[in-house]
């Protein structure tokens, strides 16, 4: 019997290349950490061979993710009390 498309270490990681796309469409690191997350579970899996039922794989990603969102968010993030100003208009 073959294995469920989930617990597939490439479907992780066309999942992480789709999200990737999407962030470069998308503004604003939205897709950045879940991107970061379904490359960690695509590496895990490939890596370990592990065979793991889909919602111990979704507990991993979002923790996984989170920890990326976390830890972009600590490295783009403005120094604290600084505010990003707009000084010149580029329509104007």
């Amino acid at each position: 019997m073959s294995d469920p498309i989930w617990s597939l270490w490439w479907a992780w990681g066309a999942a992480a290349l789709i999200l990737g796309i999407l962030e470069m469409l998308v503004p604003g690191f939205v897709f950045l950490g879940f991107a970061i997350g379904a490359l960690a579970v695509s590496l895990l899996l490939l890596n370990t061979g592990l065979t793991l039922g889909l919602p111990a794989l979704l507990l991993i990603f979002a923790v996984l993710s989170l920890v990326a969102w976390l830890v972009l968010r600590r490295i783009f993030a403005l120094p604290k009390g600084q505010v990003k100003r707009f000084h010149d208009d580029i329509n104007g």
